[in-house]
């Protein structure tokens, strides 16, 4: 068998792999799984937010490879309450917490809106100085320092409008909340990651996993998980029949996929990336009604209601 540290991932290879079927991808996964395991003589974690791509992921990495991997879950306060209930259903689940606060976050660097791309850029063009000009010229015009077009790069036009924004905005948030954290628990416990990120999550993940592969050595990082999709998720979660956190609800089928009754993303309550691909009613507005006293501190004690008024998406 080719070893995981030779596949190449390229555009067409990860195109191939998400055409494979349920059973392939999880004996493809824990190949990865496996090998990363015994690359690092078997200290190796799971990232693990209690979400559903990461409860698959613990899943087959105690299922498949050893039962007493340890799971660790970043408790940032920003969860939503079933969440951290159903973290605590889970065996050998090492709990961390970061040293700032989401408040402090925004209040020093800034808002996360949109994506994580658009934040970035948006951050830069906000505070021009000489040591990002490089950065800048990139994310305004599209052009490398060589002189290079990277399009991808570029913020679009229609997001040019959060540069003039009454607040900064910026995707600081995660690196203090979770990468911080979970940086300091290695270095502390000598442990290797492995995370639940898939392709489908983001232009710049997939960028990402096609540069880097599955098993990244070179970062120490293992993403077994680069090629499901979402319905891969729902599929595992429905064959298996394995716990998942009750705030999504049921697994239903639908006209031609699978979907959930309720919530479809669990990441942090006040985050507001990916809103502008939300429909009515959005996480806040749910929040609203199903999580009223958080929603009242996000709204009047964080800001998120100004920003999302400057956005132009509705709170309630």
């Amino acid at each position: 068998m080719t070893s995981a540290k030779d596949w190449v991932i390229t555009p067409d290879e990860m195109k191939r792999l998400g055409k494979l079927t349920l059973e392939e991808k999880v004996s493809y996964t824990v190949a990865l799984l496996q090998e990363w395991y015994d690359h690092f003589g078997g200290k190796v974690y799971v990232a693990f937010s209690g979400g559903k791509d990461s409860t698959v992921l613990l899943h087959l990495a105690r299922s498949y490879v050893d039962p007493n991997i340890p799971g660790v879950f970043s408790d940032t306060g920003l969860e939503y309450p079933e969440i951290r209930e159903f973290v605590k259903t889970k065996e050998n689940i090492i709990w961390i917490k970061p040293e700032k606060s989401f408040r402090w976050v925004i209040q020093h660097n800034g808002y996360p809106v949109i994506s994580k791309m658009v934040s970035t850029a948006v951050r830069h063009l906000q505070h021009p100085r000489p040591s990002n000009e490089n950065i800048r010229r990139l994310v305004d015009t599209g052009y490398t320092r060589s002189g290079k077009y990277s399009p991808r790069f570029r913020l679009a036009n229609k997001w040019r409008f959060l540069v003039d924004a009454p607040f900064p905005v910026s995707e600081k948030c995660c690196n203090y909340l979770k990468k911080t954290p979970f940086k300091k628990f290695e270095r502390a416990s000598g442990l290797k990651r492995i995370l639940g990120v898939m392709q489908t999550d983001s232009q710049i993940r997939r960028y990402r996993l096609l540069r880097a592969g599955f098993n990244n050595y070179a970062n120490e990082t293992s993403t077994p998980l680069g090629f499901w999709s979402e319905q891969d998720i729902l599929l595992y979660l429905k064959t298996t029949g394995i716990p998942f956190c009750s705030i999504y609800g049921e697994i239903s089928q639908a006209e031609n996929c699978l979907e959930v009754t309720g919530l479809t993303r669990t990441g942090c309550m006040f985050c507001m990336f990916g809103i502008q691909a939300e429909k009515s009613p959005n996480r806040f507005q749910r929040m609203k009604v199903d999580h009223p006293a958080q929603w009242k501190y996000c709204m009047d004690k964080l800001g998120i209601r100004e920003v999302m008024d400057y956005l132009g998406y509705p709170v309630e």
